[in-house]
């Protein structure tokens, strides 16, 4: 690249934070133009490198230039003329959102007619202009997103950086990020994000994928998924169980992915199934290569790091406690309906989801899913309708209700100065199980989530992934005949989410009914059943063939596909309907 190219330049780039080494000899070029994803686990570093890219952060060790400028001399310059949009969101919620732009642009010293016109440009492309006077903490998820983004962008940065952009937003939000981020790439624009959605780092230019503070390997998406050609398998069965069960037993296999009607799993780039291994498979299903994704990528560059382990393969013996046996555990609404004044965020869904069933509901940020969850765990009472879960009418009884269903908010409800023993303890206090019932409980869910080596670690000091299975286990102690999951994986690996899912697969062959959101839609496919949501309403359900069946003629190939379809059915509709 010539020097006039180059954005960044990191050369043996290095963060210590005392003795813990978050980034070591980190040497990238980048140029003008590109987007680069930056992927890997919790605490790989991502974060903290895009903070010394923004001069936030100083190296320990290396040096590092942006747009011509060095991090540690000159690190007024860079931030002047970045955009750096964190995980949190860095707006104000109660300022309107032509107040949040008006405040971001005065603070860039950007002039007033300027400013403008660029604001018009902006929410143009972000398709924020008819919410010009809605304050920033009334928007939905996807919303609040791309205004951060408009903000980030109101200056017209040459740099933008971004730490999990896609995090928490829906599918639909998600692809007109990108399609703003690809208008800015053909403006010139550089662009450094890090994500755990391994459809956004095939969109980008090149992939860097970080593992414990290193640089693993950098390249664009197809060279990097050719890492693991010749290392991927499917078996194609009925017996799925029995076929992912002898998986686990054998030599050489990194990574199991469950499918609806697949497992597809990942070899160790020097080992190679053994004959007696390929004749168990084969008897079993249909075993032949499979196309290399991004995720398999990422599971041979973890090693042994992404070996599975027998976590839940011999814990399902329910632990004895004080919950009561032979209790329907199924999920039936009629009618339900929640109004917030003259807004109605829930309105007339009728569902029935049987025991033992995995349920998806899908539907775009302020669809009405989280709101309707609530309704079923007795946290919020509805303005119409009724609702029975696990026989349990939610209305009439919510004591009752409380000891039969368990639930795990989209922001973990756990106590970060507690360790995970004491979390546990506190949540089976919680839930009124005796000190014997309580102690087997705990150890079963600790046995069923892999925390054994956990316990006595604080919960603020863990990784976002081990955090999400000490919330499962919180959830579970009791005994749940119903589980509710609310985005339960956002912003977690693919390693730790088909871990978290073979958890729930476990659990559902037990009879628990599971109902669980989520955006990203690969989920999907692990769920018996799904439901999409749009603006309160239930538009549809049932399994991915009979969801694909509405659109007659159309080659909907991924759950994404599907979703999609739908949300454009659903805006033409209302489109037509204010036309006429």
């Amino acid at each position: 690249m010539a020097t006039d190219e180059i954005v960044i330049t990191a050369e043996g780039l290095g963060r210590r934070y005392r003795s813990l080494r978050a980034l070591s000899d980190i040497d990238i070029q980048i140029g003008v133009g590109e987007i680069v994803g930056l992927v890997g686990p919790d605490g790989a570093g991502k974060t903290t490198l895009l903070q010394l890219f923004a001069a936030i952060l100083d190296p320990s060790e290396g040096r590092c230039r942006v747009l011509g400028h060095d991090t540690v001399k000159q690190a007024a310059r860079i931030t002047s003329a970045i955009g750096y949009m964190a995980q949190g969101f860095t707006l104000y919620d109660r300022l309107t959102v032509a107040e949040n732009l008006s405040f971001a642009a005065k603070i860039r010293g950007v002039p007033g007619n300027v400013a403008m016109a660029r604001r018009r440009r902006l929410l143009d492309m972000a398709g924020l202009a008819p919410f010009l006077d809605r304050r920033e903490g009334a928007l939905s998820g996807g919303m609040r997103k791309k205004l951060a983004l408009c903000a980030n962008l109101i200056h017209e940065p040459p740099l933008l950086l971004l730490d999990e952009p896609g995090l928490g937003v829906d599918p639909l939000s998600r692809r007109e990020l990108w399609q703003i981020l690809g208008d800015l790439r053909l403006q010139k624009t550089t662009i450094v994000l890090s994500t755990s959605y391994m459809d956004e780092a095939d969109r980008c230019d090149r992939v860097a994928f970080l593992d414990r503070g290193r640089l693993m390997t950098l390249g664009r998406p197809e060279e990097v998924r050719d890492r693991a050609k010749g290392h991927v398998y499917s078996v194609v069965s009925d017996r799925l169980a029995e076929a992912e069960a002898a998986l686990h037993g054998m030599a050489g296999v990194l990574g199991i992915q469950w499918r609806a009607d697949s497992v597809r799993f990942v070899m160790k780039p020097d080992a190679d199934l053994s004959p007696a291994g390929r004749a168990r498979l084969d008897a079993l299903g249909q075993v032949a290569p499979a196309e290399p994704r991004m995720e398999d990528v990422f599971t041979i560059l973890r090693g042994d790091q992404a070996a599975p382990d027998e976590t839940g393969s011999a814990v399902v013996a329910r632990p004895i406690t004080d919950a009561a046996e032979g209790v329907p555990g199924g999920i039936d609404t009629q009618g339900l309906t929640r109004r917030f004044g003259d807004f109605v965020a829930v309105g007339d869904v009728t569902l029935a989801v049987a025991p033992g069933e995995i349920f998806g509901l899908l539907g775009a940020n302020g669809a009405g899913k989280t709101t309707l969850i609530r309704m079923l765990c007795g946290l919020l009472p509805p303005s119409a309708g009724s609702a029975t879960v696990a026989g349990v009418d939610v209305l009439s009884d919510p004591r009752r209700l409380r000891q039969r269903i368990g639930y795990m908010s989209q922001r973990f409800s756990l106590y970060p100065d507690l360790t995970v023993g004491e979390n546990l303890s506190f949540f089976a206090s919680a839930y009124g199980l005796s000190r014997r019932g309580a102690r087997e409980a705990i150890g079963w869910a600790v046995a069923m989530t892999g925390l054994g080596g956990k316990r006595g670690e604080m919960v603020g000091r863990l990784s976002g992934a081990v955090r999400q299975r000490v919330a499962l286990g919180c959830g579970i102690l009791h005994r749940p005949t119903a589980l509710f999951l609310d985005e339960p994986t956002s912003g977690v690996d693919p390693l730790a989410r088909f871990r978290f899912w073979r958890l729930i697969r476990i659990l559902a062959e037990e009879g628990m009914t599971v109902l669980v959101t989520t955006h990203n839609l690969e989920e999907a496919a692990y769920c018996h059943r799904l439901g999409l949501m749009d603006r309160g309403r239930l538009i549809a359900t049932g399994d991915l063939p009979a969801l694909r069946a509405h659109f007659p003629g159309r080659s909907l190939e991924t759950p994404e596909d599907v979703f999609l379809a739908f949300m454009e059915r659903e805006r033409a509709g209302a489109g037509a309907g204010m036309a006429s």
